[in-house]
């Protein structure tokens, strides 16, 4: 089983979830870790090859969970919200960018160190 790296502030965000998002949000990345694709994730687009985005809907709220399993070592978390956006589907750009700088670190830190 892959460990499970959050970036940011990830991990306190999804502690603020409510009990039934998290319990979903929780066993979707056990199956990351597992190497299985969980039925609530999707390819987030806009973003590299390997950057998932798991999906809870809870009483018409939704939230997302993003991780990349682009590196072997970990599988990272790089963001988790609520999208608040009431137009379209499409992910705001403001978390798009968070979600690009948060996987840029995780690039620099999975980058092999020069001796």
């Amino acid at each position: 089983m892959r460990p499970l790296r959050f970036i940011g502030d990830s991990l306190d965000v999804l502690r603020e979830l409510p009990e039934e998002v998290k319990d979903e949000i929780g066993f979707a990345l056990e199956r990351v870790q597992r190497g299985k694709t969980p039925e609530n994730a999707k390819p987030l687009k806009g973003i590299a090859t390997g950057v998932l985005e798991i999906v809870s809907d809870l009483r018409g709220d939704t939230f997302r969970a993003v991780y990349t399993v682009k590196f072997p070592k970990a599988v990272y978390v790089l963001h988790v919200f609520q999208k608040k956006s009431k137009r379209g589907i499409a992910t705001p750009k403001r978390e798009m960018k968070l979600v690009e700088r948060r996987l840029a670190q995780v690039v620099e830190l999975e980058r092999p160190k020069k001796i």
